[in-house]
């Protein structure tokens, strides 16, 4: 899986966070790593040099083989908030998406189990 992070002029990030970022991000989408080809991350700060209140953006835009890019958002107070929520909904939304195609409901789906044609 490839990481691309993306910022605006008003966001500040040294090398080590972007790195820690990435190495987050990788982390938590790990399980689907053989699916995902790339992850943009998108940092923005919405009022610029303006104080505000979850004034920071962050963008998650996962391209999954096969299947048209997924992306979710989430403002915050500071970049790393707005990033942590960010990758939670991602997460989730890939579970939702991904998840079914294997499970459903909770379980092996029929067409992926695995018959034993030597059994009774």
């Amino acid at each position: 899986m490839q990481v691309q992070l993306n910022k605006d002029g008003n966001i500040q990030v040294d090398e080590d966070i972007v790195r820690r970022l990435e190495g987050e991000l990788e982390s938590a989408l790990e399980r689907f790593g053989d699916r995902i080809t790339r992850v943009e991350i998108h940092l923005g700060d919405e009022n610029a040099a303006k104080a505000g209140v979850d004034d920071k953006r962050c963008v998650l835009e996962a391209r999954v083989a096969g299947q048209q890019p997924i992306a979710v958002t989430h403002h915050a107070g500071s970049v790393k908030e707005a990033f942590d929520g960010a990758v939670d909904r991602l997460q989730n939304l890939l579970d939702s998406r991904l998840g079914r195609t294997g499970n459903h409901k909770g379980g092996p789906s029929i067409r992926h189990m695995q018959v034993d044609k030597g059994a009774p």
